[in-house]
């Protein structure tokens, strides 16, 4: 089993006999304690109501149906509520209510959707008509199996998009190559964060000693593009297994896997450089699921560790390139001065910043709950250094 999984046991009733199976959640979701047994006679509605109650519907019919039910639930729990005509809805306080209704919102859709469970054989192959070969999606998320097993339909169709992600990769202008990422590890879709690490003038301390630090690599993209751009030599950090796997599988397949050292390291790695990088989740508000830890930082603790710890890792004259968003401050979830304060207390100042706009289709969607913060969002690089070196 892998590190982010919950791993239980589900019991249900079938055929007037007490059955159970193994409970597979990578989101770690725990086993449903009610559970009907559902098939292609089950209509949308019914299974959108059980599924709305905490019932689960283990299915039984055929898998492409399935998917149809589970697209029909979809539009359900998507549908907004009619309202009498004389009664207006109540708007949101601020776009931080907003913000908190939003992610309710979408922790209730993805409860819903995720009652609907599929069965799996020890081999990872469903036992159900027209179901497709998902041994590949499945072992990559799961490893080795040697039992039956139960898991939501809703996370099985994650993990089959998941693997298609790393077969086929996602183009990275920056690096001018592809970028193949493991299922739970963040995909780098969004790329201004790397045409900021790309454009900007390497710190003169590299001609001394090539070294730079890439502080939660994550797919290793970053180490990439700074290996791309002449850094000799690389330490990639992170603390995820998977990440760790992947990073070092995209560096090899680069090229770069003599120029990248991917180490397992809580932030920092031992020692200091010339250049330190980090792009930290940009948004302080909890993870519902492992793949969001790469969003969602709580308390902004990996930002505010990677600040205190910044200037013990910088070599005399080094810059850390802090690669962040600004949407949690529009959003009401965090000040700049807060953050210009965990700046200063770190012992650093700001030598200078990048910016750049968002490029995502929801940040021009009007119809977006948070599409004013998505469209004031900047994007940017800050070049900090040590307090005491820019003084002197």
């Amino acid at each position: 089993m892998t590190l982010n999984s919950t791993e239980s046991t589900i019991h249900w009733t079938e055929d007037d006999a007490e059955r159970s199976a193994l409970w597979r959640s990578e989101a770690g979701v725990p086993a449903p304690k009610r559970v009907v047994i559902a098939d292609d006679t089950t209509t949308a509605d019914t299974a959108y109501r059980l599924a709305c109650e905490g019932t689960a519907l283990l299915w039984r019919g055929d898998f492409q149906n399935a998917r149809q039910l589970l697209q029909a639930m979809a539009r359900r729990t998507d549908r907004k509520p009619k309202r009498p005509a004389k009664a207006a809805a109540k708007a949101p306080a601020n776009v931080t209510e907003a913000f908190h209704l939003h992610r309710l919102a979408q922790s209730q859709r993805a409860r819903t959707l995720g009652m609907l469970l599929i069965p799996f054989d020890a081999d990872h192959s469903i036992p159900l008509r027209r179901a497709p070969d998902v041994y590949e999606a499945c072992s990559q998320a799961h490893g080795d199996s040697d039992a039956p097993y139960v898991s939501s339909l809703r996370e099985l169709l994650g993990m089959i998009g998941a693997y298609e992600w790393r077969r086929k990769g996602v183009e990275v202008p920056a690096l001018q190559d592809r970028i193949h990422p493991w299922y739970g590890v963040f995909s780098p879709v969004r790329g201004e964060y790397l045409d900021l690490i790309a454009a900007e003038p390497l710190p003169k301390g590299l001609a001394k000693q090539s070294l730079a630090f890439d502080i939660g690599t994550g797919t290793g993209v970053i180490a990439a593009v700074l290996a791309r751009r002449g850094v000799k030599r690389v330490i990639a950090t992170d603390q995820d297994p998977r990440a760790l796997g992947c990073a070092r599988a995209n560096l090899a397949q680069l090229g770069h896997d003599k120029d990248v050292e991917v180490v397992e390291a809580d932030l920092f790695p031992p020692g200091r450089a010339p250049l330190v990088v980090c792009n930290p989740p940009w948004v302080p508000a909890r993870p519902s699921s492992p793949i969001e830890h790469a969003v969602f930082d709580p308390e902004s603790r990996m930002l505010r560790g990677f600040l205190a710890g910044l200037a013990e890792h910088l070599e005399p004259g080094g810059e850390g390139w802090l690669l962040l968003s600004d949407f949690a401050e529009h959003l009401g979830l965090r000040t700049r001065e807060e953050l210009l304060g965990w700046i200063e207390a770190a012992g650093l100042t700001v030598a200078g910043r990048s910016d750049i706009r968002p490029r995502h289709p929801k940040a021009a969607d009007a119809e977006d709950p948070l599409h004013a913060a998505r469209a004031a969002e900047l994007t940017s690089l800050w070049k900090l250094r040590a307090r005491q070196e820019s003084a002197s």
